[in-house]
């Protein structure tokens, strides 16, 4: 088992770390209805992918009081 022969200083891990974070998805603007989506994936609004229904979007809940 490999053991570092001397210690990693806070410096040199810190910087080794700086690449390690999380990154904001990348969103597209749906063509179609103008709603923001994942790229790559059907439309949740309108059901919508490269100008083609796909899915048929579910109607709106309406709330009741």
């Amino acid at each position: 088992m490999a053991v570092p022969f001397r210690k990693v200083s806070k410096s040199v891990k810190r910087k080794r770390r700086t690449h390690f974070k999380l990154q904001a998805p990348t969103m597209a603007v749906c063509p179609n209805c103008g709603e923001l989506t994942l790229s790559h994936t059907v439309c949740k609004k309108c059901g919508y992918y490269k100008g083609k229904l796909v899915v048929e979007p579910k109607p709106e809940k309406e709330e009741t009081e």
